[in-house]
């Protein structure tokens, strides 16, 4: 036997416990072994009496015994053989008397031990043990049951009877018991076991029970925590949701009447105010959008809804959008996406352009002088977007709290614009993308924020798409003011494999063309931007080669004003790069041409194209605010539609209803409305129009959820617009769904 096994064999022995059961096993092939061998000899022996007694018979024959002699002598040894064989095969069959009842009573003397070990650990933790016979009689049942019971003779009784109540639990054989104690209703948790009884051999249904009251109770009192949460988290959604409709309705109001006027003939003075007051509306705005995904964040109910999209055009419109203001502080913006970032990215756009707009928006407020630059590039298949600005950078104690909530950094003065729930919120978002938003700062050198993520169809080795050598047979000469667009211009045109050349004084030309004749020979294009471009007038007038393309570059700002036709081509500030591509590859000549929806030009108003052809169609307003359903009519009909208005769904109803003989082309319709609930009105609805008349449908919403917009447009929603709904985006949505179904009907 092994050190160990000794060891165990003595605790064992101390304890009154079994032998542990390797132990147990080691004495059973032990046994056998010697049994076997005990067995082996017996038949060893039998063999060898057989062999002496032929090998003495064949002697006796052999000496011519006589036969009587003979025959007498067979017997007798044959008599002896038998009773070896029996020995043989039958002596193992009588043990010596004494041994076998002395195991059997060491082991009783064991379980007997153990088993009265176990009950006095049972009881003193206050455990129920129950023994009962197969009829469910208690035979057996320890202190603590007839205390908790308050039955003291159990005996002969069932469970049932004693008033004990069963409730079934998750697992077999395992019940939920609840027993009425002298200290009061209590719940244990209550096992059953079928054993053996060794004494009788009857089986038996051995019981053991824990009080688990507390614990019950605690876990009710969680479940009812949760529940209250759970309500308390419906309830904070529909109050949001219902401040946010309240606060966009007269929101939609303010900002329309603003751009209705805007349409109108003002003076500076009164744009100026015009300016201050949609700054103002659009402030409120963004405060409404940032306490909703926060209130969205906290409740864990915040989802993306990635898909592929141009990574280039989104960043370059939200830098347009934001150039307007950039450009009346005096500061320059500009981007670039490297040519090795892919076309087409998966990923959320309205999150990351949420995202974005903030880090940017950001950038333009704080800086006062220089400019902000965005750049993207991929870096081992994961995106990286930095946003630089020239501001006043932050101290170490602003950078250690600047994506808390509601936390700000820089001046008081600016601190009051927002929530300072902005990167916040942006942060989390970027987290949700599996990625990390950081920001490295020093106070006097500015801030560069860096947003870093894996897109969804972000190859490993991205493939060349030509944009690299794109520009390879080009040399520029680049005539612009210091600053971040004119850097960025130059890194552009170097990545897409032309050449620049970056001037910012006349001085700078004149060396220029003094210097070597290599310089300034293979030039193919003169790029000038228009706040210097009367320092070099003359110089350009009298350049020698008059085959150069001649670019002027202007902000939006500008070109209204400006009537410079000694260029062959216009760029408009922050540059484009398809825009800058074409016009050096020769393919773009005149002056750049920018959509509605992105133009930052204050003073644009409907561009043409979208007032063509729209004689004669009418669209129904379903709005029960007043001032907003003025100033839908008056854009739709500024627009040259013609407009029928209701105030409530069941007039929206009527006027759509089957028989009725004049249906409008197109409907736009509130969310929220007398007569009903949108979200069960509206799909309704909607399914009626699309199987009878194909008339598009815009919701306006004051809910800028993703679920609500979801379910509308699966219902079949044309589109969803959330208040207050800009109105060059609701024309253009308005024409895009009429052309829509004409080619649908056609």
């Amino acid at each position: 036997m092994s050190e160990l096994a000794r060891l165990r064999q003595k605790v064992s022995d101390g304890l009154g416990l079994p032998a542990p059961a390797a132990d147990i096993a080691d004495k059973t092939v032990r046994l056998a072994e010697e049994e076997h061998a005990s067995d082996a000899r017996a038949v060893a022996l039998y063999v060898a009496v057989s062999l002496s007694v032929g090998a003495f018979t064949a002697a006796l024959i052999a000496l011519a015994v006589p036969y009587a002699v003979t025959a007498a002598l067979a017997c007798f040894f044959g008599a002896v053989l038998v009773g070896v064989l029996f020995y043989a095969l039958f002596g193992k069959s009588f043990p010596i008397a004494g041994t076998l009842p002395a195991d059997y009573s060491d082991v009783r003397l064991r379980q007997t031990q153990n088993r009265s070990l176990i009950a006095e650990m049972q009881e003193s933790m206050g455990d129920i043990v129950v023994i009962r016979n197969m009829n469910r009689r208690i035979v057996e049942a320890n202190r603590v049951f007839r205390e908790m019971t308050g039955c003291t003779a159990p005996e002969g009784m069932s469970c049932e009877e004693i008033g004990i109540a069963f409730r079934p639990g998750d697992k077999v054989h395992a019940y939920d018991v609840e027993i009425a104690t002298p200290f009061g209703q209590r719940i244990f948790s209550w096992h059953d076991v079928v054993t053996r009884d060794l004494a009788s051999s009857r089986l038996m249904i051995s019981s053991i029970a824990r009080d688990v009251t507390e614990e019950r109770l605690a876990l009710a009192e969680r479940e009812d925590a949760r529940l209250r949460a759970e309500k308390a988290d419906a309830e904070k959604a529909r109050l949001l949701a219902t401040v946010s409709h309240e606060i966009r309705l007269p929101l939609s109001g303010m900002l329309g009447m603003n751009h209705l006027l805007s349409q109108t003939k003002l003076n500076q003075e009164q744009r100026n105010y015009l300016d201050g007051m949609k700054q103002s509306g659009q402030s409120l705005v963004q405060l409404v959008e940032d306490l909703l995904d926060y209130s969205t964040m906290e409740a864990g109910r915040f989802r993306l809804n990635p898909r592929a999209e141009n990574l280039r055009r989104l960043i370059e419109s939200i830098v347009e959008m934001l150039a307007h203001r950039a450009h009346e502080k005096g500061i320059e913006i500009a981007s670039f996406v490297t040519p090795d970032v892919p076309d087409y990215l998966d990923f959320d756009p309205a999150r990351l352009r949420q995202v974005l707009f903030n880090l940017i928006g950001n950038a333009v407020k704080f800086t006062q002088v220089g400019g902000v630059v965005i750049r993207a590039r991929m870096v081992d298949g994961e995106l990286q977007i930095t946003v630089e600005d020239t501001g006043p950078g932050m101290s170490e104690a602003e950078l250690a709290r600047i994506f808390g909530e509601f936390e700000q950094a820089g001046p008081l003065s600016q601190r009051s614009a927002g929530t300072g729930l902005g990167l916040a919120i942006s942060a989390r978002i970027v987290r949700e993308f599996g990625g990390n938003l950081t920001v490295s700062s020093r106070r006097g050198e500015g801030s560069t924020f860096k947003l870093v993520f894996r897109p969804g169809a972000a190859p490993a080795e991205t493939p060349d798409s030509g944009r690299s050598h794109c520009l390879q047979h080009t040399n520029v000469l680049l005539i612009a003011p210091q600053g971040v667009a004119a850097a960025v211009t130059v890194e552009a045109i170097e990545a897409f494999g032309g050449k620049c050349i970056l001037i910012h004084q006349p001085e700078d030309l004149d060396r220029l063309r003094s210097g070597p004749a290599g310089q300034t020979a293979d030039l193919t294009d003169i790029i000038v931007d228009l706040r210097i471009s009367a320092l070099f007038r003359d110089a350009l007038r009298d350049w020698p080669q008059q085959t150069i393309r001649r670019t002027l570059l202007v902000s939006p700002e500008e070109r209204a004003s400006t009537t410079h036709a000694s260029f062959d081509a216009w760029l408009i500030r922050p540059l484009r790069e398809k825009s800058l591509i074409d016009v050096l590859c020769g393919r773009l000549r005149g002056i750049e041409r920018r959509d509605a929806i992105n133009d930052n030009h204050p003073d644009v108003g409907f561009s043409s194209r979208v007032v063509e052809g729209v004689s004669g169609i009418e669209i129904l307003v379903a709005e029960d605010d007043a001032v907003n359903a003025r100033i839908i009519r008056a854009v739709l009909e500024k627009s040259g539609y013609i407009v029928r208005t209701v105030d409530n769904f069941q007039a929206l109803l009527q006027s759509v209803a089957s028989g009725e003989p004049r249906l409008p082309n197109l409907i736009i319709s509130d969310l929220n409305m007398p007569g009903g609930e949108g979200l069960d009105v509206l799909p309704d609805l909607l399914g009626t129009l699309k199987e009878e008349g194909n008339i598009p449908v815009i919701i306006l919403s004051g809910d800028a959820g993703a679920g609500t917009t979801e379910i509308l447009l699966k219902a079949g929603a044309g589109a969803v617009l959330t208040k207050p709904a800009d109105p060059r985006r609701l024309v253009e949505e308005i024409r895009r769904l009429l052309e829509a179904k004409r080619l649908l009907s056609s």
